[in-house]
């Protein structure tokens, strides 16, 4: 069976007249093609739509089931040119958008928030992942795009785009009332704690860079627990199983029995960025980055 639109709009016209001949003047045409349309029609349907009398033309019950259902195509079809324009704006469609765990706590929630608002019948799927799954769903094409933490491996360069989003200060976590006095904290004075950590295999960067911290206050730490979330590190800390070396945007969780300081003199910045494929040409993609490049021009992420 092969219903055409055109069929269904003279269809729903005569219905809408009951007589043949005002159909005919309403759709410009003659009553003859209109008739053999209807026809057609009911062939194909199988079915008569409509009694034909001398006194003039009445649905049948398979034509009065058939009008409301026309009517719906016929409106779906008349939107169709604006979905496909929308959709090729970007305004409509699917993003899939993975996570480091440090971003839900800095620049994820206000991002969302104004891509909702700017682009409302988007539909987002996010997915919480170490920056080394990032990169390989994005190899993979598993994913649109990855908050995640450089570098990029040489071989994900040449795939990949990315654009710099935070660069943030470690702050220092360690269970509540561990500190006596208040304000920034060096490590040199700290009580002697096991140091729970990401696993460098995973982030390199961030291991590094933690690292290099104690490293350059003469410290060699004793490497506690190893954890690939940043809830599970403060859950650790605040278990008094160690403490840890976070990105400062980890401090906006709060969790009873840490407490956050920061760290006396200049230590190195962790860097969050928006990892791509370069050759992802969706319109969806395309306008999420020059939403998120909008946002980082007004410096309205953090």
């Amino acid at each position: 069976m092969n219903l055409e639109l055109r069929q269904l709009r003279y269809f729903v016209t005569v219905a809408e007249e009951l007589h043949f001949g005002k159909a005919a003047l309403r759709l410009h045409m003659t009553q003859p093609p209109l008739s053999q349309t209807i026809q057609a029609l009911e062939q194909s349907l199988g079915a008569a739509l409509f009694e034909r009398n001398r006194r003039g033309v009445a649905l049948t019950p398979a034509g009065i089931a058939l009008l409301p259902e026309a009517r719906r195509l016929l409106a779906r079809a008349l939107e169709l040119p604006q979905l496909v324009q929308r959709a090729a704006a970007g305004e409509v469609g699917r993003l899939t958008l993975a996570f480091v765990s440090s971003a839900d706590y800095s620049v994820l929630p206000p991002f969302l928030r104004a891509y909702r608002a700017a682009y409302p019948q988007v539909q987002i799927t996010l997915q919480e992942a170490t920056s080394d799954l990032q990169l390989d769903d994005l190899l993979h094409n598993r994913i649109d795009a990855g908050l995640l933490i450089p570098p990029l491996p040489d071989k994900a360069r040449l795939e990949l785009d990315y654009l710099p989003v935070l660069n943030e200060p470690l702050v220092l976590a360690v269970p509540a009332g561990l500190l006596a006095k208040k304000g920034k904290v060096a490590l040199a004075a700290l009580p002697r704690l096991p140091l729970i950590v990401f696993p460098r295999a995973i982030s390199p960067a961030l291991y590094d860079a933690i690292l290099s911290v104690f490293r350059d206050a003469g410290i060699t730490p004793e490497i506690g627990q190893q954890a690939i979330q940043m809830q599970t590190i403060v859950s650790l800390v605040s278990a008094g199983m160690g403490m840890a070396l976070v990105p400062q945007s980890v401090s906006n969780l709060m969790r009873p029995g840490v407490e956050y300081r920061a760290l006396a003199g200049a230590g190195p910045l962790v860097e969050t960025g928006l990892a791509w494929r370069r050759d992802n040409t969706s319109p969806v993609l395309r306008g999420f980055l020059e939403l998120l490049n909008k946002n980082l021009g007004k410096n309205a992420l953090c």
